[in-house]
């Protein structure tokens, strides 16, 4: 394998962690994090027998569950403020879509505008006053 094959950053969602090294990493009990599951704050991903496996954005989840519990917010608020937390991340996503949509067409208007002012290379008409018409070239 090449050297740049093991310098890659980590997937943070590949679940690699047993539990014992999540609880470890978090300062949570086992239990804790078993009950956190059943409360569906987090949902770690499974083994082919049924064994929990962490992901490194689980071990950020569980980190900021801790933080909150205590600062004293109830299990409910956490859930709530990691709801509307994940509502703000989707929103901050659309966002960036729309903009770089929204630069695009712009660009596309833009480009489309140039195109469409033919180069001047006629003469000037202008009518002067008395019915006269006056004829000059532009300067070069």
């Amino acid at each position: 394998m090449s050297r740049s094959h093991f310098s890659r950053e980590p997937n943070p969602e590949a679940a690699v962690y047993v539990i014992s090294v999540a609880a470890e990493l978090t300062g949570l009990h086992p239990q804790t994090l078993r009950a956190y599951e059943r409360m569906g704050l987090i949902q770690p991903g499974r083994t082919g027998g049924g064994g929990r496996r962490y992901s490194h954005r689980d071990i950020e989840r569980l980190r900021e569950i801790a933080d909150l519990t205590s600062a004293g917010i109830g299990i409910e608020g956490v859930r709530r403020i990691m709801e509307l937390e994940h509502q703000v991340d989707a929103l901050r996503a659309r966002n960036e879509e729309l903009v770089a949509e929204l630069d695009a067409v712009r660009r596309g208007l833009a480009a489309r505008a140039a195109a469409a002012q033919p180069a001047n290379k006629l003469p000037v008409l202008h009518q002067a006053a008395g019915q006269s018409l006056v004829v000059w070239r532009r300067g070069r």
